[in-house]
């Protein structure tokens, strides 16, 4: 990331980069070409600068194809639940059509409800739901911020396409092997799980909240805002078993789009939250690079390695793991091995674990 000439800045990496990795050759003339992005909660701020989303749009222009910005609607409520909030969200963080020359679409529709049956027939899912304007684009590049997770471990390209290409009921398909419950003792009735939830499954009863599972859709907010951490998963079981949910959903995303996908993961600011929480914790380890693949399994691969080579920050989330090559995910959630979804990924066919690191 160091520059000291116009050569050098970042938005000419981005253009560089996408010419080295031959997304050109991805992309054919007045090809609708979808950009996945995600333009962040409100309040938070770790999200892709839409300067460098700009980098790409111009890329794709100028090869002839017709490229639009995009996100779907998000399963838990917030400022990107439906269409109207999530692109008022978009265009106050930036991503208007002065600053990044593309007209945004929100995929699944107004209230999520623009949805495609993807068949994929593996373990979990014969069949995915797709934002249907996702699957109607004829190309795809997939831009994302590289950052840790709360259940996932780490976010990058499979879980950009798995959870961000999903409409919210694709979403709470993924989420349907976790069982949020609530640890009694540690509970102290606050009620903050009760005004978050979406749904209504969380109430107050005595001296403890419960949480309704016929009614809880395991989007997770409760665990994120529950200040004593009273409500816990099943982290043995639940979670491999969501990795793989959502790593299923990522190769539904981009099956019909064989050879016509590029990815660009951004190691910068890389926080130990998804850029989906209404803020921003400080970063874990330092700015790294920007890396770009046909090979969204390789990628996150490399991302995940280049990481955990780097000294961790003290002062940070990290409550372990801080020396040169320790897992920095790990260090941040100590309860879940992200590479499950590398794994599964490379086992299902999405794409390879191996990787040649190219600098350029």
């Amino acid at each position: 990331m160091r520059a000291q000439n116009p050569r050098d800045n970042t938005i000419s990496k981005i253009q560089r980069l996408f010419d080295a990795a031959g997304f050109v050759e991805l992309l054919g003339v007045d090809d609708l070409t979808a950009i996945k992005v995600h333009f962040g909660e409100y309040g938070n701020d770790g999200y892709i600068n839409p300067v460098f989303v700009r980098q790409v749009v111009d890329k794709i222009r100028a090869s002839g194809g017709k490229p639009f910005v995009t996100d779907t609607n998000t399963l838990y409520s917030g400022s990107r639940h439906n269409a109207v909030d999530h692109l008022t969200t978009a265009i106050e963080h930036g991503f208007d059509y002065s600053v990044v020359r593309a007209p945004l679409i929100i995929s699944d529709g107004l209230k999520s409800q623009n949805i495609a049956e993807v068949e994929i027939r593996q373990k979990h899912f014969k069949s995915v739901k797709i934002g249907s304007d996702i699957v109607a684009a004829d190309s795809m590049v997939v831009m994302s911020h590289f950052k840790g997770h709360i259940v996932a471990g780490f976010g990058g390209a499979i879980k950009n396409l798995a959870m961000g290409c999903a409409p919210a009921a694709g979403k709470k398909d993924q989420h349907y092997p976790t069982s949020p419950h609530v640890v009694e003792e540690r509970c102290i009735a606050c009620g903050k799980c009760v005004e978050i939830c979406p749904v209504g499954a969380a109430s107050i009863e005595g001296d403890s909240s419960k949480l309704d599972p016929s009614i809880c859709i395991s989007c997770g907010q409760c665990m994120e805002v529950c200040p004593e951490e009273a409500i816990d998963l099943n982290w043995e079981t639940d979670i491999p078993e969501f990795l793989e949910c959502l790593t299923e959903y990522a190769y539904g995303a981009v099956k019909d789009k064989q050879e016509r996908v590029g990815y660009i993961n951004f190691l910068l600011n890389i926080t130990p939250d998804c850029d989906c929480v209404p803020w921003s914790d400080a970063p874990i380890v330092p700015d790294i690079g920007i890396l770009a693949s046909t090979d969204p399994v390789a990628l996150d691969q490399a991302s995940y390695d280049l990481v955990n080579k780097q000294v961790g920050f003290k002062g940070s989330s990290l409550q372990c793991n801080h020396e040169a090559g320790a897992d920095k995910f790990k260090g941040a959630w100590p309860k879940v091995d992200g590479t499950h979804q590398l794994e599964y990924g490379e086992k299902i066919g999405l794409g390879n674990r191996d990787y040649e690191l190219v600098e350029i």
